[in-house]
């Protein structure tokens, strides 16, 4: 069975700059492609998934991208209205009750306040159904933030289930944690690049999600790779500016297998995305990047 295949929420997640939002794209990419309806989220970010496939900025609205594909970047402020709205049901009484500065004042101090509300709307989104019944997106891909804000951010379920009285907050926590640990629905996908500080950030990541938050991993990417190339009789024949070049190919190479070898210990599958050489990064890549990740995602709806 294929690692990702069944489920229908996907958290991307690694060291800042390794990656991680051309996987996202990829993911959704590759997923949309095999007829699931997949929401794209990106998190209080500048967009990047958007401009990556070729499509103009959506904003904090949801916005289809292509067929069966939709992209979302969810920000505190609107993310705050929509769960309000969810609670309230009417806007009238959301205006009267959130636009006074009082209110406000002391919304600042629920703890993180911010999180559950993006992470409420991303997950809302996941259980929301269409007229015939059917799920309204099969599949969510989280561009989640990086190593330790994604724990932050991940945890705030439990954290606010730890500091507020019962009440439509808790509850709200209850489901979304649930959620998030279940592993039949939820996995993460832990992206790497072949190099010392994010192969052990990475490995970090995942005894913390799994220990901390009892998130799954699912997948590990291990982005940039690069293969040898070259023997000792090749590099010795090449002229001396040509040698160098094909020293630092090998250095690098021997720098992957390294890599590989520790994220390997990791109980997931582990993909390898080879370095792609483009002077101008954008939609070629995700497709490239999209066919590596295939074997992850082939198998069958979640």
């Amino acid at each position: 069975m294929s690692a990702l295949a069944h489920q229908r929420l996907l958290i991307v997640t690694g060291k800042g700059g390794v990656g991680k939002t051309t996987v996202s794209a990829a993911l959704a990419l590759g997923s949309a492609r095999r007829g699931l309806r997949t929401l794209v989220c990106e998190v209080n970010t500048k967009e990047r998934v958007t401009t990556l496939l070729g499509r103009p900025e959506v904003g904090p609205e949801i916005g289809s991208l292509e067929e069966n594909l939709w992209s979302v970047d969810v920000r505190p402020t609107e993310a705050l209205r929509e769960y309000a709205l969810m609670i309230l049901k009417y806007e009238s009484i959301y205006n009267a009750v959130f636009g006074n500065r009082l209110v406000g004042y002391f919304l600042r101090f629920i703890p993180s306040i911010q999180e559950i509300v993006m992470l409420g709307k991303i997950l809302f989104h996941l259980r929301e159904k269409r007229p015939d019944g059917s799920w309204r997106f099969d599949r969510i891909v989280i561009d989640a933030p990086a190593t330790g804000h994604a724990i932050t951010f991940l945890s705030v379920p439990q954290v606010v289930l730890d500091t507020v009285p019962p009440g439509p907050l808790a509850t709200d926590a209850t489901w979304m944690r649930d959620l998030l640990i279940d592993p039949k629905t939820t996995g993460s996908v832990l992206v790497s690049l072949p190099e010392d500080l994010p192969v052990n950030e990475t490995l970090e990541l995942h005894a913390a999600l799994t220990a901390k938050i009892k998130i799954a991993t699912a997948a590990v990417v291990l982005n940039g790779f690069i293969a040898p190339r070259f023997t000792d009789a090749e590099r010795a024949g090449l002229p001396p500016e040509l040698a160098e070049v094909a020293r630092v190919h090998e250095l690098r190479a021997h720098l992957s297998a390294e890599a590989e070898t520790k994220l390997r210990t990791l109980p997931a599958p582990l993909t390898r995305v080879p370095r792609i050489y483009q002077a101008h990064f954008a939609r070629a890549a995700i497709e490239a990047i999209a066919a590596t990740l295939a074997p992850l995602l082939d198998g069958g709806r979640p």
